[in-house]
Parts: structure tokens; C-alpha cells; sequence
């Protein structure tokens, strides 16, 4: 078969770039990770899928729409893809003003395309959408942790409702009693709704066969929309069509230290840095102990200096609601910043393999260390791929605030083989 990518995905974020291409690998799909935009000669190696990771998810929306486009603009007309997926978090993180709606529009228009489909249920993290409600787990999303977040509140469940607040176009919806009836019944459903002028098509799915249903009928479109869980399901659809070669085992762990940064104060996360703790030498970055974050630099550089060597090390500022200070954005991005720098640091003194934990924590990380590209290995967790640079070879995990078994960060940084 023709190595050309099949598929290219546009995430929001760097972790859901991570996410979705570690669905994508999954299925066979030899994939490319690109951070930010591609510039010339990005893809140098054959692939079956590449996905662009954007940090566009909190900008304005006419920032985040010019990003999506020229992103789409590249994977179209450089990757010669034949379809684009826009890929967003499972929990719809969002405002009414954008940047889902907006983007989406924007693609659409440029693909002169009649529509796509919403698609953010990914049923093994527990986000499920019935009756056009999204659900993560048993709560309704606007009754979860998500209604609290500081830059994206989530205090609606219904997506019709969300998507039209972010899009002047008509919106429908598909429930489930329909995706049940198979893929030709989808089909049938769009075309109907493409000739009524509806733009955007809610889709329920309670489970991964709705999910590959969902994919079956609209593989091939210009434009989907959805997270990780409907782009792998359109990812097994291209495999099973391609008979794509079965991705390569896992590969040994690169010889070098290994580092471990954790940035997010999720629950998840917050096990997974008490366990590693225990476990290896490790550095709290607390703000609160010092007059600005940027003078954690040079104590904390010093420190990581001194540790770096045979055995795994630490840097976090993960910490529970009571023992942070009050929410500060500025605070927030110097430790980013901090963070940034002191990998950078970290792999100038030898480090190989770099841990972190967070989407903005792994932002910084990526952007410090002026990664444009790798190569997406095998799965430590569920949702959370092992990336291989080239000169050098560096092994890159970069995971979401909320993935990950308690002991991720302790494997990821302590096995032999990047799995």
C-alpha cells in the first residue's frame, strides 16, 4: 500500500495531540507527532497518519481559527491528506464564544464542505453522549469537576445546545436509538440533514461499537470532528480498508538519565506524584516560598544538577487545593516557564528520557526543548504515547492531567522498554 498518511488530525492542545495519536497508533497507523505549526521538510519520514498539536484550545477564537487553518492548509495541500480531523477534549472544553464552533466553521468553509459531525464521547475514559447529553462517567458534564474549570467552566451538558451558542449554523442531533439502526442509517441521516442546511450533527455513542458504526459512515469525509475515542474508530476503519502493517513492538528505553515533571493538580496526577515521591529523589516547586516564581530557577536548576544520574528525579508543583495559593495566571505561567527551562537543562546535562505530567507543563516542555516533531512509539497507559525524537534520540511521554494508572510516572521513568 501507499505510505502516504491517510488521515491528518488538528488537536487543540499538546496532551490531546498526544492522545489522539497514540488512538491512531493503536490501530496500526505508522503516525507523526508535529508541535505547532509544520514548516518545510516536517514530514520526513513515511506515515499513515499525522497529527498537528496546536496550543489553540484557550486563545481567542479568531487566533485559534487562523491556527486550525493553516493547519489544514498544510495537511491538505503539503501531506496530501484526504481528510481532516479536528480533534477536541472528550469533556468539550469550551466557552460560548469558541473555539470548537468557530474552528469547525472555519474548516468546513475552507474544505467547502456541507458538514461534519460532533463526536466527543470516548467511552474507556468514561465520556459517553445519549440524547445529545455528554456524560463523563455517571455525572452529566455540567454536574462534574469540569463546571469548576478556571479557564473552560463547563455548566451545560447538552451539545446541541453548546455547539449552537458557537456556531450561527443549524445543528441536529442523532441519538442513539438511530446510530443502533448501523452505518447505513448514519449516512442516510447526514445526507438528509446536509439537504436541510444543517452544518453541525450531534452523534450519541455509549460505547465503542457505536463508536466504530459512527466511524464506518463517515470515513472519508473532508472534515470530522470528535476526541480521541472517534478518531480511532476511523482509524481502524483505514487500517482494516489499507490492511496497514501492524505497528512495530515497543522499542528499549534510550540509554541517559530519566527526569520526571509534573505540572497538573488533578487527582490522577496528584496520586501518580505521591507514588513516584516514594520512590525516587524529588523537588517541590511551591511559589508560595519565594517572592516570584522565577526565582525557583536557579535553586531548583541547581538541585536537578546535583540528582541527575543513574536514578530517576523529580520536579513538581502538583499540589492539592489547600496547599496552593490562590489561582493566579501569571504565577501559573512563570512555573510553566520554570519548568520549561529546567528540562531544557535537564537534557543538556544527559537526560533521555523526560516524563511530564500536564497539558501546559508539557507545553512548556515541548517548546523549551524546540521540538517540532517525533514519532509515536507504544503506550504507557491508555492514551498516553511514548514520542521519539531524532539528534538526538530523546523519549518524550507527555500525558494528560487526568490519564494514567497511580504508578505511570514510576514505569515511565524506571522501564526498559518504552510500553
Amino acid at each position: 500500500m501507499s505510505r502516504g498518511p491517510k488521515i491528518g488530525c488538528i488537536a487543540d492542545d499538546y496532551t490531546g495531540g498526544t492522545d489522539v495519536a497514540a488512538a491512531l497508533r493503536r490501530q496500526g497507523l505508522r503516525t507523526v507527532l508535529l508541535f505547532g505549526a509544520p514548516g518545510e521538510g516536517a514530514l520526513t519520514d513515511e506515515c499513515d497518519a499525522v497529527v498537528v498539536a496546536l496550543k489553540s484550545r484557550a486563545l481567542d477564537a479568531e487566533a485559534a481559527v487562523a491556527m486550525s487553518l493553516a493547519a489544514q492548509h498544510w495537511l491538505t495541500a503539503v501531506a496530501g491528506v484526504p481528510t481532516v480531523y479536528f480533534k477536541y477534549c472528550s469533556t468539550f472544553d469550551s466557552t460560548a464564544a469558541g473555539n470548537i464552533g468557530p474552528v469547525t466553521d472555519a474548516l468546513l468553509a475552507a474544505a467547502r464542505a456541507p458538514l461534519s459531525v460532533v463526536c466527543p464521547a470516548t467511552p474507556e475514559h468514561g465520556r459517553t453522549v445519549y440524547q445529545g447529553h455528554l456524560f463523563v462517567a455517571d455525572q452529566l458534564l455540567s454536574e462534574s469537576s469540569m463546571r469548576h474549570h478556571p479557564l473552560t467552566p463547563m455548566t451545560d451538558s447538552y451539545l446541541p445546545r453548546l455547539m449552537a451558542a458557537q456556531s450561527p449554523h443549524p445543528v441536529k442531533l442523532i441519538g442513539w436509538q438511530d446510530v443502533r439502526r448501523g452505518g447505513a442509517a448514519i449516512a442516510d441521516a447526514l445526507r438528509r440533514a446536509a439537504g436541510e442546511g444543517v452544518r453541525h450533527v450531534v452523534l450519541d455513542a455509549l460505547d465503542d461499537d457505536d463508536l466504530l458504526t459512527i466511524a464506518g459512515a463517515v470515513a472519508g469525509m473532508p472534515v470530522i470532528t470528535g476526541a480521541a475515542g472517534l478518531a480511532g474508530a476511523v482509524g481502524h476503519v483505514i487500517a482494516d480498508h489499507d490492511q496497514t502493517e501492524p505497528a512495530p513492538p515497543p522499542l528499549p528505553a534510550p540509554a541517559g538519565a530519566s527526569v520526571v515533571f509534573a505540572g497538573s493538580c488533578s487527582k490522577t496526577t496528584l496520586e501518580q506524584v505521591a507514588h513516584a515521591r516514594g520512590r525516587f529523589a524529588s523537588l517541590r516547586l511551591d511559589p508560595r516560598t519565594a517572592a516570584t516564581p522565577a526565582d525557583l530557577l536557579g535553586p531548583a536548576r541547581a538541585w536537578l544538577l546535583e540528582h541527575l544520574g543513574d536514578e530517576p528525579v523529580m520536579i513538581y508543583s502538583s499540589a492539592p487545593a489547600d496547599e496552593r495559593g490562590p489561582a493566579d495566571p501569571d504565577v501559573a505561567n512563570q512555573l510553566e516557564a520554570t519548568m520549561g527551562a529546567l528540562a531544557k537543562a535537564a537534557v543538556a546535562a544527559g537526560a533521555r528520557r523526560v516524563v511530564v505530567a500536564g497539558g501546559e507543563t508539557s507545553g512548556a516542555v515541548v517548546d523549551a526543548l524546540e521540538v517540532k516533531s517525533v514519532v509515536v512509539d507504544a503506550e504507557a497507559d491508555r492514551g498516553v504515547p511514548w514520542c521519539s525524537t531524532s539528534d538526538p534520540r530523546i523519549s518524550l511521554l507527555l500525558k494528560s492531567g487526568n490519564f494514567g494508572r497511580p504508578d505511570l510516572l514510576v514505569r515511565a521513568a524506571t522501564s526498559r522498554t518504552l510500553s
